[in-house]
């Protein structure tokens, strides 16, 4: 008989692997293979990091060769294969394209796993349920796409792992199998990787591809309830109802988690909790004790009335649209790179919105898609746009909220999300002594 550890040793020392990307995550399974003993092949598209690798012209002369010769190909989260040098060689050996999710689900089958994938709050809730999880004294661990790596992950034999996935990560699947699945929310979204919202719906839909019917898939939108059925996946489907929460709102006080996104964000954690036993009273007390993420609706500063939140995070309209909807008077700062399919459907939220200050370097783009709805100037930059506003506020009624959530990717004038939100952050506190 084969002994089971045997068997899984024996998976990394009898095939071959090529690592393709050398980010973050490309980065940690050279870690994982070399701790392993593992022999492997490693490229990224990018010479910069090629060089600190050492990866040279040699390589790269052999390298189709090299891939057509491997096992499997494992492909950092992100990387298109039709923008990619070798994208002839990688469409060919498609079948053998996996990610770290795979491989770590292949090395630990018997794992207890939750995956959170969606459009948005993702991060949020994984850190939400981790959150309650320690608070009750149950033994969690968190990765994947938010957190460290999964395969950095120590695991001891009756740790929990939450992972968060991407779409990215989703794509190329073919091992994963979480005990229980969740999407939390579609919308359009990295389209421009993705090509068409089915291909977008395909790649979540993965989370629930190698479910059995001892493990759970919990959805609450309508639409996508409808092609799980269709599909007919064999984990039992649990529909989130948010109003199922009604008995525990009132009981919930927390500034972090007053939009519309963390009531359903909490909804999704609470069906998990039940799942594991944990007590209501405990849910809440958990729930009180939580500090939400930076840059993800942060409310980091108020002042005679005013409200000041960092949404930083919030990368499409649909993002945006649960912190305007949460508020009132909002003084909203939004632009930067656009997202690929995003439609600003801002007709009933229009009321919301007292001024839109209008940043970045397509400006043109939000014109058209705020022009005859809501009040709005062109500031193109960030500290314009904050100097405008304190100025706005001066000497009139307090009770507003300035919100900067830019429905838009931040790489034309920024590093990333977390640039943009602390940049905003220092000018606010810089300049919030001149309100009165």
């Amino acid at each position: 008989m084969v002994n089971k550890k045997n068997k899984f040793n024996n998976f990394l020392s009898k095939n071959t692997f090529v690592v393709y990307g050398l980010g973050l995550t490309g980065l940690s399974i050279i870690k994982f293979f070399k701790k392993k003993n593992v022999t492997f092949f490693a490229w990224d598209d990018n010479l910069s990091v090629q060089a600190s690798q050492k990866i040279n012209k040699d390589t790269e002369k052999i390298f189709p060769q090299i891939l057509d010769g491997s096992d499997w190909i494992l492909l950092s989260p992100g990387i298109d294969i039709n923008r990619s040098k070798f994208k002839k060689e990688l469409n060919r050996n498609k079948e053998k394209i996996i990610t770290d999710l795979d491989l770590f689900y292949y090395l630990n089958p018997k794992v207890k796993s939750i995956v959170v994938t969606g459009s948005n709050g993702k991060s949020s809730t994984c850190k939400m349920i981790e959150h309650i999880f320690k608070k009750n004294n149950i033994n969690i661990k968190l990765g994947g796409n938010f957190g460290r790596p999964v395969l950095n992950l120590k695991l001891k034999k009756k740790d929990i792992i939450i992972i968060e996935a991407s779409s990215f990560q989703l794509f190329y699947s073919k091992f994963i199998r979480p005990d229980f699945a969740i999407i939390l929310n579609i919308t359009n979204d990295h389209l421009d990787w993705h090509l068409t919202k089915t291909n977008y719906i395909e790649s979540k839909f993965k989370i629930f591809s190698n479910q059995n019917k001892n493990n759970y898939a919990y959805l609450s939108d309508n639409k996508l309830i409808k092609i799980y059925k269709k599909k007919r996946l064999k984990a039992k489907l649990k529909k989130v109802k948010v109003k199922k929460l009604n008995l525990l709102r009132n009981n919930i006080k927390n500034k972090y988690l007053v939009s519309k996104i963390n009531l359903d964000n909490i909804s999704f954690a609470y069906e998990i909790s039940k799942k594991f036993k944990i007590k209501d009273y405990l849910f809440i007390k958990a729930i009180n004790s939580f500090k939400g993420l930076e840059h993800r609706y942060e409310l980091f500063f108020s002042k005679n009335g005013i409200k000041f939140i960092n949404d930083s995070k919030a990368t499409s309209f649909e993002s945006s649209k649960f912190a305007i909807k949460s508020n009132k008077n909002v003084y909203w700062i939004v632009g930067g790179l656009p997202k690929k399919g995003d439609h600003f459907k801002i007709d009933s939220l229009k009321n919301k919105i007292k001024k839109a200050y209008i940043i970045g370097n397509f400006t043109k783009y939000f014109k058209n898609q705020l022009n005859g709805k809501v009040s709005f100037q062109v500031s193109k930059k960030l500290n314009v746009a904050v100097k405008s506003i304190i100025n706005n506020l001066k000497n009139k009624n307090k009770d507003a909220t300035v919100l900067f959530s830019p429905a838009s990717a931040s790489y034309d004038q920024f590093k990333n999300f977390e640039d943009r939100g602390n940049q905003f952050k220092r000018l606010i506190l810089k300049n919030a002594s001149r309100i009165n």
